[in-house]
Order: structure tokens, then C-alpha cells, then sequence
């Protein structure tokens, strides 16, 4: 059984339960971290401590469309691996914060999915489980808008047991199809 379908078979006290104890453990994986990150569905801002009084000549960053390195000239990196996923190099930037922090700012080539991680081998959040930001859908262009309405359609459906949109079209197009040959009988047909 996966753990979504054991995901669902819990109470909601007990999901609740377990969505506590995964964001405790996903907090303490990425406190451990050398760096610390957010994002947003577009890109990823990731702050990475060096010592005091660093400066920029000091520092050997490399950003790629695959990977990412973060360190001091002459030293094992700080942060080096391959990216969870493609980046937009030439929109991608670091600068060096109060000779301390180095700001690595990442565009994401595809701008409408969430990070499970920066870097592959660390570990991973439940990106199912994020809460965006509250945005306006007149701020969404036509496509990603006329998604999101579907979405919220659909979940308000589920919560009062009535059947979601692509369920609605089924309906209708099976309807259809018995007006135009009301010579068949749909009485014994099942849909599965």
C-alpha cells in the first residue's frame, strides 16, 4: 500500500497528526542545511553564511543550468551539487550581503512547479503541502487562471459530494449520445 493511500485512510485528527510531525522533521532536515532557502512558484532565493568580512574576490560561485556551487576560493564549497531542476542561467544572479551572507538568486525554467529541494542530495520537502501566497486570479494569465478556476471548482464539488467538472462533461457527453440514438437502450449500462 503507498503512502498515500495510507495517507487517506487516516482520520482527519490523525492526518493532522502526521502533517505535524512531517513539517517538524522537514524543519529540522533544512535547518541543518549550509544555507538556508524560499521560493516562489518563479524562483528560488537561497542565503548561504560565509565568514565575516568575505569579500566578492574571496568567493567562487558557479551557476549552471544543472548545478550550483557556493564557497571560498581554495576550500571544499559550502553548497555544490547538481539542481533539483533546469534554471534560467542568464536570469539566475549572487551577490555578497555585508561581507557575511552570499544571495543566490535562481530563476526556474519551469515557473509553475515547487522545489522539493535546491540541490538533489538534500533532502526533500512534501511540495503537495505548500500554501502559496494569496494572489488575485486577475493577476494570472488566461491559461493558468482558467486552471486554477477548475481547480476550485472541482475541490468545492468533492466537499459537497457532487462531481467534478471532468465528471460533469462525462455526464453530459453520455446524455448527448443517448438523444441522438434513443433507439438504444441505456437502461442495464453501467459506468464505470
Amino acid at each position: 500500500m503507498s503512502n498515500n493511500e495510507d495517507y487517506d485512510k487516516l482520520s482527519p485528527a490523525e492526518r493532522e497528526a502526521r502533517d505535524k510531525a512531517d513539517r517538524a522533521r522537514e524543519a529540522a532536515e533544512q535547518a541543518a542545511l549550509p544555507y538556508k532557502w524560499t521560493q516562489q512558484l518563479g524562483d528560488v532565493d537561497i542565503t548561504v553564511p560565509v565568514p565575516k568580512g568575505t569579500r566578492a574576490r574571496d568567493l567562487n560561485v558557479v551557476i549552471q543550468k544543472k548545478k550550483l556551487s557556493v564557497g571560498l576560493k581554495g576550500k571544499e564549497p559550502i553548497m555544490a551539487g547538481e539542481l533539483c531542476k533546469d534554471i534560467k542561467v542568464e536570469d539566475s544572479t549572487w551577490t555578497l550581503e555585508d561581507q557575511e551572507t552570499v544571495l543566490v538568486h535562481l530563476e526556474k525554467l519551469n515557473q509553475q512547479q515547487w522545489w522539493e529541494n535546491v540541490l538533489t542530495h538534500h533532502p526533500k520537502l512534501d511540495t503537495t503541502k505548500i500554501q502559496p501566497e494569496n494572489s488575485k486570479l486577475g493577476d494570472l494569465d488566461g491559461e493558468t487562471r482558467a486552471m486554477v478556476e477548475k481547480m476550485m471548482f472541482d475541490n468545492q464539488q468533492k466537499q459537497m459530494g457532487k462531481p467534478t467538472s471532468d465528471e460533469l462533461k462525462k455526464m453530459e457527453a453520455l446524455k448527448k449520445f443517448q438523444e441522438a440514438h434513443p433507439e438504444l437502450d441505456f437502461s442495464q449500462a453501467k459506468i464505470s
